[in-house]
């Protein structure tokens, strides 16, 4: 058992925190907030995360964990100090490393015996150097120091178990203390270890999430496509998976992705590319693709529609993807101000999403149109003109065909995430747009389109 610490609760942070306690190690976390950290102490996960909640009473009653404002005492006696806290986006792509360079400023002036810093935070590659030199320029007592990267690989909505049952951990060291050392923390978990030096570990994190990010953009190119030439992006990607050099996972196209990290990784590793006069042109295209991807389906609902000013809009789904009430790079985020702007009245449906949306737009009105949040998916499409379907929540893909042809004043959808049968929307009297695949139109439309069609293959 080791004495851990951790800075910062966020999804890193916390997810870390509790699954170390989870094994056996005796875990402090901490965060700048007295009321978090009070809520943390009474049993409330500040993030919407499966399991995370009972793993933390679980553990918190055991006293195998604990919550502190308290940096100073928690750093001090610590054999190891995890660091998760924010790197956000800047405005030119860059990681903001402030809250970095302010926990190591914070661990240099407290630690009273030698200790290992492990950075989990996603950083630029060659951060960590500094990382370790800044914190040996401002160490107050003679210890021992070193600094450690270990990526972290948890997908929100499946944090706790990506990290307890993690396809593999990435440890990246200068030295065999640290090597040992880290090791010896994660054996409890049973998992593969890969250790690498520092640049590799921090570039492991960077090519892994912009990897997936390419093969998101790639389908979602190749489903634009599809729509004009008359395939089915959905059986083009059966065929392509089953294919083990490919694999079946992150072939769904839609409207593209969002959250925490792949919008942030491609920004960062592009910017560092470009700092190190190199153009990464794959992620750059991704990026890009990624970008005109978001707004896709209000394109095409405004080339069908005069209007939206007046018009009840149902939006279902507001967060980046289903299991979190991380609002992060969602598609929503793009659209919602647009249909606003153009004078939709929305009736917005998202079962953890909500509140966490309302605080950017309040309920009522906003901009030129209005917003309101409901508690059903039912409620939200009731009299509806046109609907929206953001994310794919279990609720919204459970709805029926029917159940849209009955409710909505028109029966018109533009789903961004391909949750239902083209045929069996068309067989409800649905006018149905999807990503990748050939709409359902009204007849004299698809009668056009036909022939459109047919005269392109002459």
């Amino acid at each position: 058992m080791y004495r851990i610490a951790v800075a910062g609760t966020g999804y890193v942070g916390l997810v870390a925190g509790v699954c170390f306690a989870e094994v056996g190690h005796k875990v402090v976390c901490v965060d700048i907030d007295e009321d978090k950290v009070n809520i943390m102490k009474s049993g409330v996960s500040p993030i919407y995360e499966a399991n995370l909640e009972e793993l933390m009473q679980k553990n918190y009653a055991d006293r195998r964990i604990d919550y502190t404002t308290d940096y100073m005492t928690a750093y001090k006696d610590a054999d190891v100090i995890f660091v998760g806290v924010g790197t956000p986006e800047q405005p030119d792509g860059s990681a903001n490393l402030s809250y970095i360079a302010t926990v190591a400023r914070q661990i240099a002036e407290t630690i009273e015996k030698d200790c290992l810093v492990v950075v989990k935070s996603t950083v630029p590659v060659g951060t960590n150097d500094k990382v370790e030199q800044f914190i040996n320029d401002f160490l107050v007592n003679d210890v021992k120091v070193e600094v450690a990267s270990n990526p972290e690989f948890l997908a929100q909505g499946s944090a706790v178990h990506d990290t307890l049952y993690a396809e593999r951990i990435i440890i990246g060291t200068e030295s065999k203390w640290a090597e040992e050392l880290l090791t010896n923390i994660y054996k409890p978990f049973n998992l593969p270890i890969v250790s690498v030096n520092r640049r590799s570990a921090e570039m492991v994190k960077y090519a892994s999430n912009d990897f997936l990010a390419l093969k998101i953009s790639y389908m979602n190119d190749i489903a634009n496509l599809c729509e004009l030439v008359g395939a089915d992006v959905q059986d083009v990607a059966k065929g392509m998976s089953y294919d083990e050099r490919i694999g079946s996972k992150f072939l769904n196209a839609g409207i593209g992705f969002g959250g925490s990290c792949f919008p942030k990784d491609t920004k960062a590793l592009e910017y560092l590319a470009r700092q190190n006069g190199y153009e990464l042109r794959t992620v750059k295209s991704a990026i890009d693709v990624n970008t005109d991807q978001k707004t896709l389906l209000y394109k095409k609902a405004s080339n069908r529609l005069i209007t939206f000013n007046g018009l009840k809009v149902a939006v279902l789904g507001l967060t980046f993807k289903p299991g979190t009430d991380d609002l992060r790079e969602a598609a929503s985020l793009e659209n919602v101000p647009l249909l606003l702007d153009q004078g939709a009245d929305i009736y917005a449906f998202d079962p953890v999403g909500a509140d966490n949306f309302a605080k950017l737009y309040p309920e009522g009105s906003n901009r030129k149109g209005s917003i309101t949040y409901v508690d059903s998916v039912e409620a939200a499409l009731e009299d509806a003109n046109v609907c929206f379907v953001f994310t794919e929540w279990g609720e919204i893909k459970a709805m029926t065909p029917e159940s849209y042809k009955s409710l909505m004043r028109t029966p018109l959808v533009y789903d961004g995430r391909n949750l239902y049968k083209v045929d069996e929307m068309k067989e409800a009297g649905v006018e149905y747009h999807s990503i990748g695949r050939m709409p359902v139109y009204r007849e004299s439309e698809k009668e056009s389109r036909n022939n459109e069609l047919q005269a392109s293959r002459y």
